[in-house]
């Protein structure tokens, strides 16, 4: 498809709501972002702004077959943005402030959320560059996790709909994970070759782990896709949450099995993470890792532009998969 992203011509009236004497000087398209366009916007006065732009140019993902009852199907748009940030902020937890949004569509094909522009780098980054100096906002940051572990809810379903919804809910969460990770293991296969070769041995393995998840019907605020690129820092090095259009109240395992993907054990260890069932959290980090093949080589076969880092993650997660398989053997 022909995308056409945002232009500075267009954003005049954004900033006519937010700062009215204000003069866009710089718009620069923040690179990662995969659903939403992130544009940081320089004005004359030296300050900066973040745009965020939802729209289907600014979408590179396929659509995705999800069943209704899916609670990690696409999560986009501001009206989620906002639900979530008002449910962080109840618990305490730091997000970028919403300044404004506009869903109108008048002069841009998109909906937009201006939001607070956190400028003290990366928790990624940081771990990268001073490990050492990171300790602080791991422990804050675990903090925070306590937090929405302990925001319960007796539903699971995204932040924003759970509060309005009463019917009861056929599916056990283990069993909608398991037959999303079953049919995210039949689309990557017929895409990787290795991983078709052992599906059967996979399907196996998630099945197993399954089977002895002790049925339970609380469920606690989970981010689902918190890596530590998605917590900037403050300039005094607090964290603040990002991407969180996702917010799910679902087990808490579902947090921790993210967390061990994306983060170190020592690091793991820094945030002093609360009690989980181990069952859980080896059910889901097979079922993530699976997702994390899947759904990296289905955008890698679009136009996306950081097609070979997709492809490295699906290889990277299907080299652990395997690595699980041949420790069980």
């Amino acid at each position: 498809m022909t995308r056409a992203f945002i232009r500075p011509q267009d954003l005049a009236f954004v900033l006519r709501e937010y700062r009215p004497a204000a003069r866009l000087v710089r718009i620069d398209r923040l690179t990662g972002a995969s659903k939403k366009g992130v544009y940081r916007l320089g004005l004359d006065d030296g300050s900066t702004v973040i745009l965020y732009a939802w729209s289907a140019a600014e979408n590179y993902w396929p659509a995705a077959d999800d069943p209704a009852d899916d609670p990690f199907s696409d999560a986009t748009g501001p009206d989620l943005l906002a639900a979530a940030s008002s449910a962080l902020a109840a618990a305490g937890i730091r997000t970028p402030q919403i300044y404004g949004w506009d869903t109108s569509r008048t002069v841009v094909a998109a909906d937009l959320a201006l939001v607070e522009d956190v400028r003290g780098g990366s928790l990624e980054d940081l771990l990268s560059a001073d490990p050492a100096a990171a300790a602080r906002p791991l422990s804050l940051l675990g903090d925070a996790l306590r937090a929405m572990a302990g925001r319960h809810a007796a539903r699971y379903g995204k932040a924003a709909f759970v509060a309005s919804a009463h019917s009861e809910q056929a599916s056990r969460p283990e069993d909608v994970v398991l037959t999303r990770a079953l049919r995210h293991l039949g689309l990557a296969s017929e895409r990787s070759g290795p991983l078709a070769d052992v599906r059967d041995d996979v399907a196996e393995l998630l099945t197993g782990r399954h089977r002895v998840i002790i049925p339970r019907a609380q469920y606690a605020l989970v981010h689902g896709e918190l890596g530590p690129d998605h917590v900037l820092l403050t300039q005094e090095r607090e964290p603040v949450i990002i991407d969180i259009e996702g917010l799910t109240y679902f087990d808490v395992e579902w947090e921790h099995a993210f967390l061990r993907i994306r983060f170190k054990p020592a690091h793991l260890a820094a945030m002093c993470l609360g009690p989980r069932d181990e069952d859980r959290v080896a059910f889901y980090v097979l079922a993530q890792r699976i997702s994390l093949i899947e759904g990296p080589l289905r955008i890698a076969a679009t136009d996306y532009p950081d097609r070979d880092w997709m492809l490295a993650l699906a290889d990277y997660q299907l080299g652990r998969v395997l690595a699980e398989l041949s420790m069980r053997a």
